[in-house]
């Protein structure tokens, strides 16, 4: 099936989501994937599979944090991103593409990875009622108790931390002292598919186990051999088991 790659830039909160939005070439209205990328990532981190999809008839919308990445330049400075700007992100690309004439806002999915993982965990507790279901890859459910475990008190929080190449600033680990991921995704009671490599070792598995059993209705993959970033056949795997949820759970 034919498709097209679209410019579809999003201003909200005084800055601007960047993003590509995947349209298949077809008569009706589109179910669509938001995909959110991790920490440090850029909106082509799933091209490949937002094209899968395109072909299958399933839209799909790509778009960069602001100041989620240096791989992207956007109004906010990667010191001011905390999980919470993100998540305000991923929100208005929700509103935004809910009201869009080609999308059916009745099967509207997200997918995340890593901290986009987390962040769509976080979004979708809100936004239950806006959403078909949800697929989180390696979900970095971590990062509160990681940040905890190195900056102990309140003081001991510098003002920027840098971290595999992006700088962070104060107010990311102020944001998490007392966040607790957990107790909210039990508030998310539609479909859920949780993909984890079994040799992660920046997001140990144990914590998508763990999420698993809070969802009310949650479905887990565990992938032999995978690390914190899939190999080839990895992704291709992974690619494949979204499509399948996303057509298994259309309306």
């Amino acid at each position: 099936m034919d498709y097209t790659i679209e410019k579809y830039d999003i201003p909200h909160d005084g800055r601007l989501v960047k993003g590509s939005l995947y349209l298949p070439a077809t008569d009706g209205a589109l179910p669509l994937v938001i995909f959110s990328h991790g920490y440090n990532g850029a909106k082509t981190d799933f091209a490949a599979s937002a094209e899968t999809l395109a072909r299958s008839g399933i839209a799909s919308y790509c778009f960069d944090f602001c100041g989620g990445s240096v791989r992207a330049q956007t109004a906010l400075k990667t010191t001011e991103m905390t999980l919470f700007t993100e998540m305000q992100d991923l929100e208005a690309a929700i509103g935004a593409l809910r009201g869009h004439p080609q999308i059916d806002k009745e099967n509207l999915f997200l997918f995340g990875a890593s901290q986009g993982g987390l962040v769509t965990a976080m979004t979708a507790a809100r936004h239950a009622d806006e959403t078909r279901g949800i697929v989180l890859l390696f979900p970095a459910l971590c990062i509160a108790d990681n940040w905890r475990e190195r900056y102990p008190t309140a003081a001991d929080i510098p003002e920027e931390t840098e971290l595999w190449g992006m700088k962070l600033g104060r107010k990311f680990f102020e944001s998490i002292r007392s966040f607790d991921p957990f107790s909210m995704l039990g508030n998310y009671r539609r479909s859920v598919l949780i993909l984890h490599g079994e040799r992660d070792e920046v997001v140990p598995i144990a914590y998508s186990r763990r999420a698993q059993k809070l969802y009310p209705h949650a479905d887990m993959v565990e992938f032999p051999g995978e690390g914190h970033g899939f190999s080839p056949a990895g992704e291709a795997r992974m690619t494949q088991l979204l499509l399948a949820f996303v057509q298994e759970h259309i309306h």
